[in-house]
């Protein structure tokens, strides 16, 4: 169905073609690089020199500026990798699959980040780098889940068959995000209630509040970047015996 913006004709559909797509990621990628870093700079300074100790952790709770928006994005890749999986199985879509395809490196880096400085921010508040804590356990079962896509695709060399069984699975594993956060609330755990919820006030000073957004944001238009530069790999991969794609190959050599 078509979009009219000011009068224009605007028909998103022909976009689910890889040909299509190809040229508008690659316009994509500038803006979103920009916006990456307008968010990442401010994030970074008001993390470590705006935000004010915290009364109880001290200094050693700015991790968390880094930490919280990795496990947050952890969990929402995976569900948006997990949508255009399955997208890709049902409606046959070869662009939705390699979306999938592309999120997924991503999705497992942000997993091992959260993991890896919750392991430095838990050593000196808990006293220990690691509990087999509910949190803890199913956040590691994303990050198996993660290696498992991407294993799978690998494991494959028929794309479409690779696509169908890696769909799957990450369909299967989407279960694993609701027990991921709502474990707090679930089981008795060393993990602290959210302090940011819809329904009740930040129970964080805002320059900490604002800290943690501006990151999460930095993060989120990471995540775009990263997608759309590996998703046109994807496109050229396995596009490469089509006439176009040598066609853009030689566009973008010259």
């Amino acid at each position: 169905m078509p979009l009219y913006i000011g009068g224009t004709k605007i028909n998103w559909f022909k976009y689910s073609s890889p040909q299509a797509f190809y040229p508008l990621a690659g316009k994509m990628i500038p803006w979103f690089t920009i916006a990456a870093l307008l968010f990442t700079v401010p994030g970074l300074y008001f993390s470590f020199f705006v935000a004010p100790p915290d009364y109880q952790q001290g200094e050693a709770y700015r991790i968390m500026f880094i930490h919280v928006p990795a496990a947050w994005m952890s969990m929402f890749i995976y569900v948006v990798m997990a949508a255009y999986a399955g997208m890709g199985l049902v409606f046959n879509s070869r662009l939705s699959s390699m979306m999938a395809s592309a999120l997924a490196p991503t999705g497992a880096m942000f997993t091992f980040l959260a993991l890896w400085t919750g392991a430095l921010w838990g050593k000196p508040m808990w006293g220990a780098w690691w509990v087999w804590d509910a949190r803890l356990t199913s956040e590691l079962i994303l990050l198996f889940l993660y290696i498992g896509f991407i294993s799978l695709q690998a494991a494959i060399d028929e794309p479409r068959r690779a696509a169908r069984a890696s769909a799957i699975l990450a369909l299967v594993g989407v279960v694993n995000i609701p027990i991921i956060y709502f474990s707090v609330k679930w089981w008795n755990t060393l993990h602290q209630g959210a302090s940011i919820t819809v329904s009740k006030a930040p129970t964080m000073a805002a320059s900490m509040l604002t800290a943690l957004l501006l990151m999460t944001f930095a993060f989120w238009m990471y995540t775009i970047v990263v997608a759309l530069l590996r998703v046109r790999c994807e496109i050229l991969e396995r596009e490469r015996h089509t006439e176009w794609v040598a066609q853009a190959m030689t566009g973008e050599a010259r």
